[in-house]
């Protein structure tokens, strides 16, 4: 049993050293925490010969395999019925064979502060069905505001991903058969922890791969949905005012408007406090000036002579 042990662990650190080979950035999606440290083995030289021919094996696989790519997309559209598009595109992604990810009416202001409501959606559609989507979400709006449509290529990575399930799979296998064959608690224990390492990895890459193929297969939407009034001009009886003479006229609203509030605000806050402030201040001053003026009229002036007081005679 001890002269097997070794020899296990040279085919393990064969099928790790591969599998770090293709190490894949497509980690970064799932949530969680850092993998348990792998188990240290004795390095092998046919181990990187062996990482070599499947590093060159996947990249051969990733250009002859059909491409995997997440197609998305991003629009704001203005409409006359906020909650009827809203449901609308809702019913059509199900139609579709897609789902509603999450959808949200709430209320928003124009520039008049009138309250207007507007929704948020985001949906999910069968990626060779986008364009048809888009072209049904935009059909009878009454303007586009802005679209955006992304695609990003994960082919490399999906294969990668396969190859280190492969490798993964591989050493759990000849793990259990190493399992089997163990008598001792310490051999036994160190397989068993080994064993739960590499199916953890496992489950990790399954869900990688789980989520690659989910998004490529249906692709995002999301939607913002803005009501009519919002984009809607100043209206003079029936002129429009377009261009520089609506800016002018917006500009003298605003200009009005920030006058009447500096009024009110200077009424109702400034005055009171100019007032609580210089009213003291103005009574000391009267109270100096009367004091000032009191000791200067009892002082005599420069060049007038000064009464003598005349003694009076026995």
């Amino acid at each position: 049993m001890k002269k097997i042990l070794p020899l296990s662990f040279v085919l393990v650190a064969a099928l790790i050293l591969a599998a770090c080979a293709s190490a894949a950035p497509a980690a970064d999606f799932l949530e969680g925490g850092a993998a348990p440290a792998a188990p240290q083995e004795a390095y092998a030289p046919e181990a990187a010969d062996q990482s070599v021919s499947n590093t060159n094996s996947s990249a051969g696989a990733a250009s002859s395999v059909d491409r995997i790519v997440i197609q998305n997309a991003d629009l704001t559209i203005v409409v006359s019925d906020v909650k009827g598009r809203m449901e609308s595109i809702q019913a059509m992604a199900q139609q579709m064979g897609g789902f509603v990810v999450s959808s949200n009416l709430y209320q928003s202001y124009t520039d008049n502060n009138v309250e207007v409501p507007e929704a948020q959606v985001t949906i999910r559609v069968p990626a060779d069905q986008l364009d048809k989507a888009l072209e049904k979400i935009k059909d009878g709006v009454v303007e586009v505001q802005n679209e955006t449509r992304t695609g990003q290529d994960v082919t490399a990575e999906y294969v990668d991903l396969q190859s280190r399930l492969k490798n993964y799979e591989a050493a759990e296998a000849q793990l259990e058969e190493i399992m089997d064959t163990a008598t001792e608690t310490e051999d036994v224990i160190n397989t068993f922890n080994q064993l739960v390492y590499y199916r953890e990895q496992i489950e990790l890459v399954k869900g990688q791969i789980k989520y690659y193929e989910e998004a490529a297969a249906l692709s995002a939407i999301n939607i913002r949905i803005v009501a009519e009034e919002t984009i809607q001009p100043v209206v003079i009886g029936k002129w429009q005012p377009k261009g520089v003479a609506l800016e002018a006229i917006q500009d003298l609203v605003d200009y009005l408007k920030g006058f009447v509030d500096f009024v009110i605000r200077f009424v109702i806050f400034i005055l009171p406090v100019l007032i609580t402030i210089c009213a003291p201040l103005y009574l000391i001053f009267l109270g100096g000036r009367f004091v000032f003026r009191k000791v200067r009229g009892n002082m005599p002036k420069k060049g007038q002579p000064q009464e003598t007081p005349v003694k009076e005679k026995k």
